[in-house]
């Protein structure tokens, strides 16, 4: 049995490398993405919701609520890239 003061040794290949660094940006960026379509969807639904419920003929709030929704949604992610 090893002595807990003893460490083990890394293996050769789990040693810390630029190419292992790779996952967790991957992760990052994803969740960024995912996060940026959530936020522009649920506008557009709003939007399109608004419109039905107001009976416009022309997709005013949907039009307004998309653009804003993509303005929050860079918005969300420059803040977030910035970190």
């Amino acid at each position: 049995m090893a002595e807990p003061s003893q460490k083990k040794k890394p293996w050769k290949n789990q040693e810390k490398s630029p190419e292992n660094n790779g996952l967790p940006e991957y992760a990052r960026y994803t969740g960024l993405g995912v996060q940026m379509i959530v936020i522009i969807l649920l506008s557009v639904w709003g939007g399109i919701k608004l419109d039905k419920l107001l009976m416009f003929e022309t997709p005013v709030f949907t039009i307004i609520l998309s653009l804003l929704g993509v303005f929050a949604s860079i918005y969300t992610a420059v803040k977030d890239f910035i970190k």
